[in-house]
């Protein structure tokens, strides 16, 4: 059985801090918002992105496009 994985809770502010600097069409802010996610929460993002058929690139993309319509 594997270990749950989990997203700590500062790396989901850094997440919502990229999703909402693309959002603003700011690429380095964005950036940055993630280069702070530590090892075992991306771990955990990109299994939970999997698991909903998706990934960091197409939400952070849909994201600046204006969120799904």
């Amino acid at each position: 059985m594997t270990a749950a994985r989990t997203i700590r809770p500062l790396a989901a502010v850094h997440l919502r801090e990229a999703m909402t600097a693309t959002a603003n069409h700011d690429g380095p802010a964005a950036l940055a918002a993630l280069m702070h996610i530590d090892a075992e929460s991306w771990q955990a993002i990109n299994a939970r992105l999997a698991q909903l058929g998706t990934d960091i690139l197409t939400v952070l993309n849909t994201t600046a496009v204006g969120g799904i319509q």
